[in-house]
């Protein structure tokens, strides 16, 4: 826990990774954990850091607990910066897998499922998840992501890179759609 002044902010690391598979993404269907923020959300697998990892050994033993798979081959892609809007703010290390072994096991968070990858953003997802599966999908070097909530659902604003790409009171930045598609990569 951070404090400033009186204040107080909880800061929390994590990681999360989407492994492909022939077109597809392993997704986790997040039903069973009752005060779980990610409640009923479809979200790639992770989780938090404990004492002393580093992002690449947090992200293998979280998949290897919630899938049985052990990955062989990852990148690191980005940090995206959740601000909660509760006072909470959460730096997620976001990987992609095309290589992987093992069986599959039973996840105790909720139901894991292979997904279509144009199908994703059709699923229950946070709204900037969309943004940086995007990103993924675009194959964009590594990029950096602040995403900030209401404090429930609802996406106030997203910086891409440092470029604000969303705000809640100005609707999309005016530059946003040709940022997307122009200046994504540079």
């Amino acid at each position: 826990m951070i404090c400033k002044g009186k204040e107080k902010s909880v800061t929390g690391l994590s990681t999360l990774c989407y492994i492909e598979k022939d077109g597809k993404y392993l997704m986790l269907h997040r039903t069973v954990k009752k005060n779980d923020v990610n409640k009923d959300k479809w979200i790639g697998v992770g989780g938090h850091f404990e004492a002393d990892e580093s992002p690449e050994e947090c992200i293998l033993r979280e998949v290897k607990e919630e899938t049985g798979y052990t990955l062989t081959s990852y990148r690191f892609c980005g940090i995206v910066t959740f601000v909660s809007g509760n006072g909470v703010t959460e730096y997620m290390h976001l990987f992609t897998a095309d290589g992987f072994e093992g069986e599959p096991i039973a996840c105790d968070e909720g139901e894991l499922e292979w997904v279509d990858i144009d199908k994703i953003e059709s699923l229950h997802i946070w709204e900037g998840d969309k943004i940086f599966l995007r990103l993924l999908a675009e194959k964009v070097p590594f990029f950096s992501l602040k995403l900030v909530y209401d404090g429930h659902d609802g996406l106030i604003s997203a910086v891409l890179n440092g470029k604000e790409i969303k705000n809640k009171e100005r609707k999309e930045s005016e530059h946003a759609e040709k940022y997307r598609t122009d200046e994504i990569g540079k």
